[in-house]
């Protein structure tokens, strides 16, 4: 080991240890590189590798999509989308055992497609659904587990800021990364639903079904409200754009002529939608049913819109992103939610979120720079190849290593520091898949993984931003009913270990 080499790992060691005893990330990176590139590499050399780290994370095209998709989030759950979806989902589901954490998990699962934000998305279960889970008596540790992991999966599933920072750092088109989360989120979601359903089912009184006087109560809230014409019609906009797009995807998997491809979607979709219209239009006259489609469509609309254009290649995720903010923007005026305050409030939050995950971004890459221009990077990377173990058992290591980074780090510091450094070992692996497969494959297994910083203490965020909201629950029992459904995590971590093709279908068909 050369002295520049253990330079590397003597900086390596102090930004965990700086960390650790609570100094701000960003800034220990930044400091540490300047520190020992300046004592290892000389200070002009250090500076000089800064600022072209710095301009280059600038010019990314990729970074601007975060604060849009930010802002989009921030906005929707301003506009009081996520409390009308939780009540439209509440209300349809009011017959089944434990229909409280199935509403939460759908909620959160829908909720998360229009934002990554997880301490946003956990409060506000918290609050929406906390209180009624006490009051209808409710388990209280499977109702803490079910909104804590149902709030993280907004750093899995499109458009997860977590993969829009992820990409760069891989090499990686963020489409495609979007494209392989789908399957691992679902599923995640549908074993979080399959798990509390189960347990519902066989102690009636870890989930009791809402009476007959809470129905009531619910239909008369809901059937009560006025929501102005506007808003079916933004809706219906969005399901015709997303028809289209489904259906030109699938026309141009089956290879049709050119022509056929520019006119065939627009065509059979505006026949879709005319006969959607014409089915629902009886229907829709009653107030209940029109308050659950209001409760449901409108954002899932946007969401499927905003995310159908990236991964099907049509619009870049900054592209989607500007149009999913202003669609957010559109819903909040339609239903009467948007104000002054909610804009500031939701521009705050932009700028606040936006900030920590650039800033931190940038701050990362400096430190990379420094730490492979030491060569402690390519030191690891050999050390690592070296090791007598096969490739699934050397993937098995790495996840094992992430996953434990998980309980004192969040995300930005893995993805944008330690993945860096196993990334070369990764490209090394055979698994009898191409490359970009290869890293495709092994992204959405580091995202399922990451969730867990989330779920994991000592940190482990979820638990505190629930704690605040909801005090009636203590943190022992937030932290054991987060333990169950880390359980679960871990579990479908290894299914996906097993089968590639969980997260590799979707990519491949729209490749």
């Amino acid at each position: 080991m050369t002295a520049a080499e253990a330079l590397g790992l003597a900086m390596l060691v102090g930004m965990v240890f700086v960390i650790f005893i609570g100094f701000p990330i960003s800034f220990t990176l930044l400091f540490l590189a300047l520190v020992f590139g300046g004592i290892g590499l000389g200070w002009e050399q250090t500076f000089n590798l800064g600022y072209l780290q710095i301009w280059g994370t600038m010019k990314d095209e990729i970074f601007p999509a975060v604060p849009l998709f930010i802002f989009m989030g921030y906005m929707t759950e301003q506009a009081g989308l996520m409390e009308r979806l939780f009540v439209a989902l509440r209300s349809v589901l009011a017959p089944v055992r434990g229909s409280l954490y199935l509403a939460v998990i759908l909620t959160a699962t829908i909720f998360a497609m229009a934002t990554g934000i997880v301490g946003a998305a956990v409060t506000v279960l918290g609050i929406m659904a906390g209180s009624m889970m006490i009051k209808t008596g409710y388990d209280a540790r499977l109702s803490a587990g079910a909104i804590a992991a149902g709030g993280t999966l907004g750093i899995l599933v499109p458009p997860s800021i977590m993969l829009v920072v992820m990409g760069p750092v891989m090499g990686v088109p963020v489409n495609l990364l979007y494209s392989a989360a789908f399957g691992p989120g679902f599923l995640l979601a549908g074993s979080y639903i399959a798990y509390t359903l189960v347990r519902s089912l066989i102690n009636p009184k870890l989930g009791p079904a809402m009476t007959m006087e809470e129905r009531t109560a619910t239909y008369d809230a809901m059937t009560t409200e006025k929501v102005g014409a506007p808003v079916v019609g933004l809706g219906l906009v969005c399901l015709v754009a997303l028809a289209y797009l489904l259906l030109e995807l699938l026309l141009s998997q089956a290879r049709v002529p050119r022509l056929s491809l520019a006119i065939g979607p627009f065509s059979l979709s505006a026949i879709a939608s005319v006969l959607a219209i014409l089915t629902a239009y009886p229907y829709f006259r009653n107030a209940y049913f029109r308050a659950v489609m209001l409760g449901i469509a409108p954002l899932s609309a946007l969401i499927g819109f905003t995310l159908g254009t990236i991964v099907s290649g049509i619009a870049t995720p900054t592209e989607a992103a500007s149009c999913g903010a202003f669609g957010a923007i559109l819903l909040a005026f339609f239903y009467g939610r948007l104000s002054m305050q909610s804009i500031t409030n939701a521009a705050i939050g932009t700028m606040v979120t936006s900030a920590m995950v650039l800033f931190l971004a940038v701050a990362s890459t400096v430190f990379g720079a420094v730490f492979t221009k030491l060569g402690t990077a390519n030191l690891i990377t050999s050390y690592l190849l070296a090791l007598p173990l096969s490739d699934w058992w050397k993937l098995a290591l790495i996840m094992v290593i992430f996953f434990v980074l998980g309980w004192p780090f969040e995300w930005p510091v893995i993805i944008l520091v330690f993945l860096p450094i196993v990334l070369p070992v990764v490209e090394k692996l055979q698994f009898g898949l191409n490359k970009l497969d290869l890293l495709i494959w092994f992204g959405a297994l580091t995202a399922v993984n990451m969730q867990t910083s989330y779920l994991s203490p000592p940190v482990a965020m979820s638990a505190y931003y629930l704690r605040n909201v909801v005090p009636q629950w203590s943190l022992g029992a937030i932290y054991r009913g987060m333990s169950d459904y880390m359980v679960i995590q871990v579990l479908v971590l290894a299914l996906l270990l097993l089968f590639p093709q969980i997260a590799l279908w979707l990519p491949n068909i729209v490749r």
